[in-house]
Protein backbone atom coordinates (compact mmCIF):
# COMPACT_ATOMS: atom_id res chain seq x y z
CA UNK A 1 0.00 0.00 0.00
CA UNK A 2 1.44 3.50 -0.69
CA UNK A 3 1.22 6.62 1.36
CA UNK A 4 -1.41 8.25 -0.47
CA UNK A 5 -3.83 4.94 0.22
CA UNK A 6 -2.50 5.43 4.05
CA UNK A 7 -3.48 8.55 4.27
CA UNK A 8 -6.68 8.00 3.21
CA UNK A 9 -7.43 5.27 5.18
CA UNK A 10 -5.93 7.20 8.44
CA UNK A 11 -7.95 10.37 7.06
CA UNK A 12 -11.16 8.33 7.14
CA UNK A 13 -10.59 6.97 10.64
CA UNK A 14 -9.51 10.58 11.94
CA UNK A 15 -12.38 12.41 10.62
CA UNK A 16 -14.90 9.40 11.17
CA UNK A 17 -16.29 9.46 8.03
CA UNK A 18 -18.78 6.89 7.16
CA UNK A 19 -19.42 6.60 3.32
CA UNK A 20 -16.81 7.02 0.52
CA UNK A 21 -18.36 7.80 -2.96
CA UNK A 22 -16.51 6.56 -5.62
CA UNK A 23 -16.55 8.92 -9.17
CA UNK A 24 -16.15 8.17 -12.66
CA UNK A 25 -17.79 9.89 -15.79
CA UNK A 26 -19.59 8.18 -18.35
CA UNK A 27 -18.63 8.51 -22.02
CA UNK A 28 -21.50 11.70 -22.63
CA UNK A 29 -20.08 13.13 -19.46
CA UNK A 30 -22.37 12.02 -16.66
CA UNK A 31 -21.29 11.94 -12.91
CA UNK A 32 -21.56 8.47 -11.83
CA UNK A 33 -21.25 7.55 -8.39
CA UNK A 34 -20.99 4.19 -6.01
CA UNK A 35 -20.75 4.60 -1.97
CA UNK A 36 -19.06 2.47 0.15
CA UNK A 37 -18.49 1.86 3.88
CA UNK A 38 -14.71 2.60 4.71
CA UNK A 39 -14.32 -0.98 5.47
CA UNK A 40 -13.96 -1.74 2.16
CA UNK A 41 -11.87 0.80 0.43
CA UNK A 42 -8.45 -1.54 1.64
CA UNK A 43 -9.59 -4.16 -0.71
CA UNK A 44 -11.36 -1.50 -3.43
CA UNK A 45 -7.20 -0.10 -3.69
CA UNK A 46 -6.15 -3.60 -4.17
CA UNK A 47 -8.96 -5.35 -6.31
CA UNK A 48 -11.66 -2.39 -7.33
CA UNK A 49 -15.15 -2.44 -7.26
CA UNK A 50 -16.91 -4.22 -9.24
CA UNK A 51 -19.57 -3.10 -11.26
CA UNK A 52 -22.20 -3.78 -14.51
CA UNK A 53 -20.67 -1.40 -17.25
CA UNK A 54 -23.68 -2.04 -19.47
CA UNK A 55 -25.69 -0.32 -17.65
CA UNK A 56 -23.22 3.04 -18.41
CA UNK A 57 -23.59 5.42 -21.32
CA UNK A 58 -20.95 3.72 -23.74
CA UNK A 59 -19.00 1.17 -21.37
CA UNK A 60 -19.91 -2.16 -22.50
CA UNK A 61 -22.16 -4.25 -24.58
CA UNK A 62 -24.08 -6.73 -22.54
CA UNK A 63 -21.66 -9.83 -22.89
CA UNK A 64 -18.90 -7.85 -21.77
CA UNK A 65 -20.74 -6.11 -18.98
CA UNK A 66 -18.09 -6.76 -15.99
CA UNK A 67 -15.92 -3.61 -15.01
CA UNK A 68 -14.27 -2.80 -12.13
CA UNK A 69 -13.51 0.75 -10.25
CA UNK A 70 -10.63 1.32 -9.18
CA UNK A 71 -10.14 4.48 -6.84
CA UNK A 72 -7.54 7.32 -7.30
CA UNK A 73 -6.08 8.32 -4.27
CA UNK A 74 -5.08 11.18 -5.58
CA UNK A 75 -8.07 12.81 -5.96
CA UNK A 76 -9.21 11.87 -2.28
CA UNK A 77 -11.52 14.94 -0.80
CA UNK A 78 -13.93 15.53 1.95
CA UNK A 79 -17.43 16.89 0.92
CA UNK A 80 -17.73 19.65 3.23
CA UNK A 81 -21.60 20.28 3.26
CA UNK A 82 -22.29 16.89 4.62
CA UNK A 83 -22.26 17.38 7.93
CA UNK A 84 -25.88 17.53 9.46
CA UNK A 85 -26.38 17.82 13.62
CA UNK A 86 -24.27 15.07 15.14
CA UNK A 87 -23.60 13.33 11.89
CA UNK A 88 -20.82 12.25 10.24
CA UNK A 89 -18.65 13.54 6.95
CA UNK A 90 -18.23 11.82 3.87
CA UNK A 91 -15.59 11.69 1.14
CA UNK A 92 -15.18 11.42 -2.55
CA UNK A 93 -12.94 10.03 -4.75
CA UNK A 94 -12.89 9.56 -8.47
CA UNK A 95 -11.89 6.25 -10.51
CA UNK A 96 -10.31 4.79 -13.34
CA UNK A 97 -12.11 2.20 -15.38
CA UNK A 98 -10.44 -0.70 -15.85
CA UNK A 99 -11.05 -4.56 -17.53
CA UNK A 100 -11.55 -7.72 -14.68
CA UNK A 101 -8.16 -8.77 -16.43
CA UNK A 102 -6.55 -5.14 -14.96
CA UNK A 103 -6.26 -3.37 -18.32
CA UNK A 104 -7.65 0.07 -18.56
CA UNK A 105 -11.28 0.40 -20.26
CA UNK A 106 -10.46 2.53 -23.61
CA UNK A 107 -14.50 3.48 -22.66
CA UNK A 108 -13.22 5.71 -20.09
CA UNK A 109 -12.70 9.06 -20.74
CA UNK A 110 -10.68 9.70 -18.18
CA UNK A 111 -8.16 7.05 -19.86
CA UNK A 112 -8.86 8.72 -23.09
CA UNK A 113 -7.13 11.75 -21.50
CA UNK A 114 -4.75 9.87 -19.92
CA UNK A 115 -3.26 8.42 -23.11
CA UNK A 116 -3.47 11.70 -24.98
CA UNK A 117 -1.57 13.41 -21.99
CA UNK A 118 1.39 10.77 -22.40
CA UNK A 119 1.61 11.77 -26.05
CA UNK A 120 2.11 14.92 -25.44
CA UNK A 121 4.99 13.71 -22.24
CA UNK A 122 6.68 11.72 -25.29
CA UNK A 123 7.22 14.61 -27.31
CA UNK A 124 8.35 16.63 -23.91
CA UNK A 125 5.05 18.38 -23.06
CA UNK A 126 2.73 19.05 -19.69
CA UNK A 127 -0.42 20.59 -20.55
CA UNK A 128 -1.91 22.83 -18.02
CA UNK A 129 -5.62 24.44 -18.54
CA UNK A 130 -7.58 27.09 -16.74
CA UNK A 131 -11.25 27.50 -17.29
CA UNK A 132 -13.26 30.07 -17.14
CA UNK A 133 -16.79 28.48 -16.73
CA UNK A 134 -20.24 29.91 -17.22
CA UNK A 135 -23.58 29.15 -16.09
CA UNK A 136 -27.12 30.31 -15.54
CA UNK A 137 -28.69 30.78 -12.01
CA UNK A 138 -32.52 30.16 -12.16
CA UNK A 139 -35.72 30.90 -10.19
CA UNK A 140 -37.27 27.44 -11.07
CA UNK A 141 -36.89 24.80 -13.28
CA UNK A 142 -39.83 23.92 -15.41
CA UNK A 143 -40.45 20.49 -16.81
CA UNK A 144 -43.47 21.69 -19.46
CA UNK A 145 -40.90 23.13 -22.13
CA UNK A 146 -41.33 26.68 -21.09
CA UNK A 147 -38.91 29.22 -20.72
CA UNK A 148 -37.37 29.43 -17.38
CA UNK A 149 -36.85 32.26 -15.22
CA UNK A 150 -33.56 33.69 -14.04
CA UNK A 151 -32.95 34.31 -10.43
CA UNK A 152 -31.49 37.62 -10.73
CA UNK A 153 -31.49 40.60 -12.91
CA UNK A 154 -27.69 41.46 -13.14
CA UNK A 155 -25.50 42.42 -15.82
CA UNK A 156 -21.82 42.37 -16.29
CA UNK A 157 -19.24 42.40 -13.02
CA UNK A 158 -22.57 43.68 -11.20
CA UNK A 159 -22.30 43.95 -7.15
CA UNK A 160 -25.66 44.62 -7.25
CA UNK A 161 -27.48 42.45 -4.20
CA UNK A 162 -29.92 40.09 -5.10
CA UNK A 163 -33.05 38.83 -2.34
CA UNK A 164 -32.35 35.46 -4.09
CA UNK A 165 -29.19 33.09 -3.80
CA UNK A 166 -27.41 35.99 -1.45
CA UNK A 167 -24.06 35.18 -1.52
CA UNK A 168 -24.75 32.57 -4.09
CA UNK A 169 -20.88 32.95 -5.50
CA UNK A 170 -19.00 33.04 -1.95
CA UNK A 171 -20.54 30.16 -0.82
CA UNK A 172 -19.58 27.92 -3.73
CA UNK A 173 -16.07 29.22 -4.00
CA UNK A 174 -15.87 28.13 -0.40
CA UNK A 175 -17.34 24.87 -0.85
CA UNK A 176 -14.91 24.30 -3.99
CA UNK A 177 -11.40 25.91 -1.89
CA UNK A 178 -12.32 23.47 1.27
CA UNK A 179 -11.92 20.51 -1.65
CA UNK A 180 -9.08 21.30 -2.67
CA UNK A 181 -9.98 23.10 -6.07
CA UNK A 182 -8.61 26.89 -6.52
CA UNK A 183 -10.61 30.02 -7.86
CA UNK A 184 -8.92 32.69 -9.47
CA UNK A 185 -12.09 34.61 -10.14
CA UNK A 186 -15.46 35.04 -9.62
CA UNK A 187 -18.52 37.66 -11.11
CA UNK A 188 -21.69 38.13 -12.43
CA UNK A 189 -22.14 37.55 -16.42
CA UNK A 190 -23.71 39.35 -18.40
CA UNK A 191 -27.08 37.87 -18.91
CA UNK A 192 -29.60 37.69 -15.77
CA UNK A 193 -28.66 35.10 -13.51
CA UNK A 194 -26.02 34.03 -15.35
CA UNK A 195 -22.64 33.34 -13.39
CA UNK A 196 -19.15 32.77 -14.04
CA UNK A 197 -16.11 31.39 -11.75
CA UNK A 198 -12.87 30.95 -13.32
CA UNK A 199 -10.61 28.12 -11.64
CA UNK A 200 -6.98 28.59 -11.15
CA UNK A 201 -4.73 26.27 -13.82
CA UNK A 202 -3.74 22.77 -13.43
CA UNK A 203 -2.56 20.13 -15.45
CA UNK A 204 -5.58 18.63 -17.62
CA UNK A 205 -6.46 15.79 -16.11
CA UNK A 206 -6.72 17.50 -12.35
CA UNK A 207 -8.53 19.95 -14.30
CA UNK A 208 -11.33 17.70 -15.60
CA UNK A 209 -11.67 16.16 -12.37
CA UNK A 210 -11.80 19.79 -11.29
CA UNK A 211 -14.22 20.73 -13.78
CA UNK A 212 -16.73 17.58 -12.69
CA UNK A 213 -16.49 18.29 -9.03
CA UNK A 214 -17.61 21.80 -9.93
CA UNK A 215 -20.66 20.98 -11.78
CA UNK A 216 -21.59 19.32 -9.14
CA UNK A 217 -20.89 21.38 -5.84
CA UNK A 218 -22.23 24.37 -8.10
CA UNK A 219 -25.88 22.50 -7.92
CA UNK A 220 -25.69 21.48 -4.78
CA UNK A 221 -24.56 24.87 -3.30
CA UNK A 222 -27.88 26.30 -5.33
CA UNK A 223 -30.05 23.87 -3.83
CA UNK A 224 -29.18 25.21 -0.42
CA UNK A 225 -30.27 29.06 -1.48
CA UNK A 226 -33.44 27.58 -3.32
CA UNK A 227 -32.07 28.22 -6.59
CA UNK A 228 -31.18 25.58 -9.56
CA UNK A 229 -27.96 25.64 -11.45
CA UNK A 230 -27.93 24.81 -15.35
CA UNK A 231 -24.97 24.20 -17.55
CA UNK A 232 -27.68 24.23 -20.43
CA UNK A 233 -25.48 26.00 -22.77
CA UNK A 234 -28.12 27.87 -24.33
CA UNK A 235 -31.34 28.04 -22.44
CA UNK A 236 -32.56 31.80 -23.36
CA UNK A 237 -33.57 32.81 -26.89
CA UNK A 238 -32.46 36.53 -25.89
CA UNK A 239 -29.78 36.39 -24.14
CA UNK A 240 -26.14 34.89 -24.56
CA UNK A 241 -24.95 31.59 -23.62
CA UNK A 242 -22.25 29.86 -21.13
CA UNK A 243 -19.47 29.04 -22.71
CA UNK A 244 -16.15 27.48 -21.07
CA UNK A 245 -13.46 29.39 -22.53
CA UNK A 246 -10.00 27.44 -21.73
CA UNK A 247 -6.68 28.98 -21.44
CA UNK A 248 -4.53 26.20 -22.92
CA UNK A 249 -0.33 26.15 -22.37
CA UNK A 250 2.34 23.24 -22.67
CA UNK A 251 5.17 23.04 -20.51
CA UNK A 252 8.61 21.87 -21.16
CA UNK A 253 9.92 21.24 -17.74
CA UNK A 254 9.80 24.73 -15.87
CA UNK A 255 10.07 26.12 -19.09
CA UNK A 256 6.81 27.18 -20.99
CA UNK A 257 6.67 26.05 -24.73
CA UNK A 258 4.52 28.70 -25.87
CA UNK A 259 6.62 31.81 -25.19
CA UNK A 260 8.81 33.59 -27.08
CA UNK A 261 10.18 37.00 -26.00
CA UNK A 262 10.69 38.11 -29.66
CA UNK A 263 7.54 37.31 -31.32
CA UNK A 264 4.95 40.07 -31.61
CA UNK A 265 2.52 38.19 -30.06
CA UNK A 266 5.22 36.51 -27.75
CA UNK A 267 4.09 33.32 -29.46
CA UNK A 268 6.82 30.41 -29.95
CA UNK A 269 6.79 28.77 -33.00
CA UNK A 270 5.18 25.34 -30.99
CA UNK A 271 2.95 27.97 -29.65
CA UNK A 272 1.45 29.02 -33.32
CA UNK A 273 1.91 24.98 -34.28
CA UNK A 274 -0.60 23.97 -31.64
CA UNK A 275 -2.85 27.13 -32.20
CA UNK A 276 -2.77 25.82 -36.34
CA UNK A 277 -3.36 22.43 -35.18
CA UNK A 278 -7.03 23.47 -33.36
CA UNK A 279 -7.55 25.68 -36.17
CA UNK A 280 -7.32 22.92 -39.10
CA UNK A 281 -9.40 20.16 -36.81
CA UNK A 282 -11.96 23.03 -35.13
CA UNK A 283 -14.64 21.43 -37.31
CA UNK A 284 -13.97 18.26 -36.89
CA UNK A 285 -13.78 18.27 -33.19
CA UNK A 286 -16.64 20.77 -32.62
CA UNK A 287 -18.93 17.73 -31.70
CA UNK A 288 -16.81 17.01 -29.01
CA UNK A 289 -16.26 20.14 -27.92
CA UNK A 290 -20.02 21.41 -28.45
CA UNK A 291 -22.18 17.88 -27.89
CA UNK A 292 -25.50 19.10 -27.37
CA UNK A 293 -27.81 20.31 -29.95
CA UNK A 294 -28.39 23.33 -27.97
CA UNK A 295 -24.71 24.03 -28.10
CA UNK A 296 -25.06 25.23 -31.82
CA UNK A 297 -27.98 27.82 -30.34
CA UNK A 298 -24.79 29.64 -28.86
CA UNK A 299 -22.38 29.85 -31.98
CA UNK A 300 -24.06 32.04 -33.59
CA UNK A 301 -23.12 35.54 -34.38
CA UNK A 302 -23.94 38.26 -32.39
CA UNK A 303 -24.19 35.74 -28.98
CA UNK A 304 -20.82 36.22 -28.07
CA UNK A 305 -19.44 33.81 -29.36
CA UNK A 306 -16.85 32.35 -32.25
CA UNK A 307 -18.61 31.42 -34.96
CA UNK A 308 -15.63 30.96 -37.59
CA UNK A 309 -12.08 29.17 -37.41
CA UNK A 310 -10.01 32.33 -36.81
CA UNK A 311 -7.35 33.59 -34.43
CA UNK A 312 -6.22 36.89 -33.19
CA UNK A 313 -4.48 38.75 -30.19
CA UNK A 314 -6.94 40.16 -28.40
CA UNK A 315 -9.95 39.46 -30.81
CA UNK A 316 -12.94 38.02 -28.78
CA UNK A 317 -14.79 37.17 -31.94
CA UNK A 318 -12.45 34.89 -32.96
CA UNK A 319 -12.02 30.84 -31.94
CA UNK A 320 -8.48 31.04 -30.53
CA UNK A 321 -7.29 34.23 -28.67
CA UNK A 322 -3.93 34.92 -27.58
CA UNK A 323 -4.49 37.06 -24.00
CA UNK A 324 -2.12 39.83 -23.54
CA UNK A 325 -2.87 40.68 -19.86
CA UNK A 326 0.93 39.89 -18.59
CA UNK A 327 3.28 40.93 -21.44
CA UNK A 328 6.84 39.91 -20.81
CA UNK A 329 5.79 37.12 -18.22
CA UNK A 330 6.94 34.07 -19.86
CA UNK A 331 4.61 31.38 -17.50
CA UNK A 332 1.24 33.43 -18.77
CA UNK A 333 1.71 33.07 -22.41
CA UNK A 334 -1.57 30.75 -23.40
CA UNK A 335 -4.07 30.66 -25.68
CA UNK A 336 -7.56 31.09 -25.06
CA UNK A 337 -9.74 28.49 -26.58
CA UNK A 338 -13.48 29.74 -26.66
CA UNK A 339 -15.64 27.22 -28.65
CA UNK A 340 -16.09 24.85 -25.62
CA UNK A 341 -19.58 25.36 -23.66
CA UNK A 342 -19.64 24.57 -20.09
CA UNK A 343 -21.61 21.16 -20.45
CA UNK A 344 -19.01 19.05 -22.81
CA UNK A 345 -17.41 16.44 -21.22
CA UNK A 346 -13.95 17.48 -20.19
CA UNK A 347 -12.18 14.55 -20.37
CA UNK A 348 -13.06 13.69 -23.91
CA UNK A 349 -12.60 17.90 -25.15
CA UNK A 350 -9.65 18.63 -23.74
CA UNK A 351 -8.50 15.01 -25.07
CA UNK A 352 -9.78 16.49 -29.06
CA UNK A 353 -7.91 19.97 -28.25
CA UNK A 354 -4.83 18.53 -26.70
CA UNK A 355 -4.83 16.19 -30.19
CA UNK A 356 -5.43 18.75 -32.70
CA UNK A 357 -2.29 20.71 -31.27
CA UNK A 358 0.01 18.12 -30.86
CA UNK A 359 -0.89 17.09 -34.33
CA UNK A 360 -0.15 20.68 -35.14
CA UNK A 361 3.35 20.55 -33.74
CA UNK A 362 4.05 17.05 -35.14
CA UNK A 363 3.15 18.26 -38.82
CA UNK A 364 4.49 21.61 -38.33
CA UNK A 365 0.94 23.45 -39.86
CA UNK A 366 1.74 26.96 -41.06
CA UNK A 367 -0.34 29.44 -38.81
CA UNK A 368 -2.64 32.07 -41.04
CA UNK A 369 -2.53 35.57 -40.45
CA UNK A 370 -4.77 36.59 -37.28
CA UNK A 371 -8.30 38.16 -37.52
CA UNK A 372 -8.14 42.09 -37.01
CA UNK A 373 -11.73 42.91 -37.95
CA UNK A 374 -15.12 42.06 -35.93
CA UNK A 375 -15.92 38.67 -37.50
CA UNK A 376 -19.70 38.93 -35.45
CA UNK A 377 -20.07 41.82 -37.83
CA UNK A 378 -19.23 40.22 -41.22
CA UNK A 379 -21.59 39.43 -43.72
CA UNK A 380 -21.21 35.26 -44.73
CA UNK A 381 -19.85 36.79 -47.79
CA UNK A 382 -17.42 38.91 -46.15
CA UNK A 383 -15.80 35.90 -44.00
CA UNK A 384 -15.82 33.89 -47.05
CA UNK A 385 -13.83 36.39 -48.64
CA UNK A 386 -11.57 36.97 -45.58
CA UNK A 387 -10.86 33.62 -45.65
CA UNK A 388 -13.04 32.40 -42.35
CA UNK A 389 -14.60 29.04 -42.27
CA UNK A 390 -17.24 28.79 -40.51
CA UNK A 391 -18.18 26.55 -37.80
CA UNK A 392 -20.45 23.57 -37.90
CA UNK A 393 -23.99 25.37 -37.72
CA UNK A 394 -25.96 22.12 -35.69
CA UNK A 395 -24.69 19.27 -34.20
CA UNK A 396 -25.70 17.24 -37.25
CA UNK A 397 -23.15 19.21 -39.31
CA UNK A 398 -20.16 18.54 -36.85
CA UNK A 399 -21.30 14.99 -36.73
CA UNK A 400 -20.58 14.61 -40.65
CA UNK A 401 -17.47 16.80 -39.94
CA UNK A 402 -16.49 14.21 -37.39
CA UNK A 403 -17.29 11.49 -39.42
CA UNK A 404 -14.99 12.61 -41.95
CA UNK A 405 -11.98 12.80 -39.58
CA UNK A 406 -9.15 10.73 -39.38
CA UNK A 407 -7.55 12.54 -35.92
CA UNK A 408 -10.60 11.46 -34.01
CA UNK A 409 -11.14 7.68 -33.81
CA UNK A 410 -7.19 7.94 -32.49
CA UNK A 411 -7.35 10.65 -30.07
CA UNK A 412 -10.55 8.76 -28.19
CA UNK A 413 -9.57 5.04 -29.26
CA UNK A 414 -12.40 3.65 -32.06
CA UNK A 415 -14.56 2.61 -29.08
CA UNK A 416 -15.22 5.76 -27.77
CA UNK A 417 -15.64 7.22 -31.10
CA UNK A 418 -17.95 4.63 -32.51
CA UNK A 419 -19.98 5.55 -28.83
CA UNK A 420 -20.15 8.94 -29.67
CA UNK A 421 -21.05 8.76 -32.90
CA UNK A 422 -24.13 6.28 -32.63
CA UNK A 423 -25.69 8.20 -29.61
CA UNK A 424 -25.39 11.63 -31.16
CA UNK A 425 -26.90 10.57 -34.16
CA UNK A 426 -29.95 9.78 -32.48
CA UNK A 427 -29.80 12.83 -30.39
CA UNK A 428 -29.82 14.83 -33.68
CA UNK A 429 -32.05 12.54 -35.23
CA UNK A 430 -34.79 13.20 -31.89
CA UNK A 431 -33.90 16.88 -32.27
CA UNK A 432 -34.90 17.10 -36.08
CA UNK A 433 -38.14 15.23 -35.55
CA UNK A 434 -39.59 17.54 -33.16
CA UNK A 435 -41.92 20.12 -33.84
CA UNK A 436 -40.79 22.89 -31.97
CA UNK A 437 -43.47 25.63 -30.55
CA UNK A 438 -41.69 28.50 -32.50
CA UNK A 439 -42.84 26.10 -35.91
CA UNK A 440 -46.33 25.84 -33.51
CA UNK A 441 -46.76 29.53 -33.00
CA UNK A 442 -45.50 30.88 -36.70
CA UNK A 443 -46.86 28.16 -38.62
CA UNK A 444 -49.70 26.27 -37.93
CA UNK A 445 -51.86 29.92 -37.77
CA UNK A 446 -50.85 30.47 -41.87
CA UNK A 447 -50.62 27.25 -43.63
Amino acid sequence: MDRQQEFVLRTLEERDIRFVRLWFTDVLGFLKSVAVAPAELEGAFGEGIGFDGSAIEGFARVYESDMVAKPDPATFQVLPWETPEGGHYSARMFCDIAMPDGSPSWADPRHVLRRQLSKAGEAGFTCYVHPEIEFFLLANLPDDGTEPEPADNGGYFDQASHATATHFRRHAIETLEAMGISVEFSHHEGAPGQQEIDLRYADALTMADNVMTFRYVVKEVALTQGVRATFMPKPFTNQPGSGMHTHVSLFEGDRNAFYDPEDPHELSGTGKAFVAGVLRHAREISAVTNQWVNSYKRLISGGEAPTTVSWGRANRSALVRVPMYSPGKASSRRVEIRTLDSACNPYLAYSVILAAGLKGIEEGYELPPPAEDNIWSLSDSERRASGYANLPQNLGEALTEMERSELLPEALGEHVYDFFLRNKRVEWDNYRSSVTPYELRTLLPVL
